[in-house]
């Protein structure tokens, strides 16, 4: 098990979820950009703690998660408009 959680193989899971959970929500009728403004800032929360869990740069952490934040906020600006 401690393998499976350093190697990344534990987010990669989670990461497969949340394209299953985009499908679903497309599939639902929800708008791509919907669906991704919502998703999308998690899975680049993820794709930083992989790069995290598997000594990458630390570059390759701080990236993703910088991302996440402006995404976040379209996100939010988005829900505040309806």
């Amino acid at each position: 098990m401690e393998q499976f959680f350093a190697s990344g193989r534990a987010v990669d899971v989670v990461l497969a979820v949340l394209a299953a959970e985009f499908v679903i929500l497309v599939w639902k009728r929800w708008s791509v950009t919907g669906a991704l403004l919502v998703l999308l800032p998690a899975a680049l929360i993820l794709l930083g703690l992989r790069a995290a869990l598997t000594e990458a740069a630390w570059y390759w952490i701080a990236l993703p998660l910088t991302l996440a934040f402006p995404v976040h906020l379209a996100d939010l600006a988005r829900r505040t408009r309806r």
